[in-house]
């Protein structure tokens, strides 16, 4: 008999039932949760969650892989280094809809969600999140713990600089740069480069005191 494949699921919120889900379509048979909330946080959806990061940790030998279900860039990017630096490797989950060129990349520990698009060349980086029906066109390059909002719309050749996040249907005009740690607002289209660290809002985009 086959081994039934356990994934190991730290992060149970409501980006964490999207994860389950996708794993659970792409051949993984069951899912188990991990949460700092726990243990007065004992379930998610249909699923428990048996422990926190810590005990994850100590026990991820017992699963047949692991991923992060955290929305926050830099907590997520945090979480994962620190299993690297225990030699365990996150895995890359990628819904079944998703249309992804044989020609682009997608790093460890990223999840892309139903319906995104990824164009040919375009780079995804590690612990990236390509949420639903986001479209990364030709030859972007998306770095480290990025999250790429439903409904955003990248150019090509756009640019977008560690631990980013992109709002919930913003357009980013192409061969733009968004600069490290930066946010780009709901709805904003972005004609010009972003600096780091900063925020923008509006169309066209502007910069505001976050």
């Amino acid at each position: 008999m086959k081994k039934k494949r356990q994934l190991a699921i730290l992060g149970a919120s409501g980006h964490g039932k999207v994860v389950a889900d996708i794993a659970l379509l792409t051949g993984w048979h069951e899912v188990v949760f991990f949460d700092d909330a726990w243990p007065a946080l004992s379930t998610v959806g249909p699923w428990n969650v048996v422990g926190d990061a810590s005990c994850l940790l100590e026990h991820c030998d017992a699963y047949d892989g692991i991923a992060v279900a955290i929305g926050d860039n830099q907590t997520r990017l945090e979480k994962l280094r620190l299993f690297d630096q225990q030699s365990v490797e996150a895995v890359t989950l990628i819904h079944p809809s998703v249309v992804l060129s044989r020609y682009a990349s997608v790093g460890k520990g990223s999840v892309i969600c139903a319906g995104a698009v990824i164009n040919p060349f375009a780079k995804v980086g590690y612990g990236c999140i390509i949420n639903t029906g986001a479209a990364v066109d030709h030859d972007c390059s998306i770095a480290d713990g990025v999250h790429v909002s439903p409904g955003a719309h990248l150019g090509g050749g756009v640019r977008v600089e560690t631990a980013c996040w992109i709002g919930l249907g913003a357009c980013v005009k192409q061969n733009i740069s968004i600069g490290e740690a930066s946010i780009v607002g709901m709805g904003a289209v972005v004609i010009r480069d972003v600096s780091a660290g900063v925020t923008v809002v509006g169309n066209p985009a502007h910069e505001i005191d976050s």
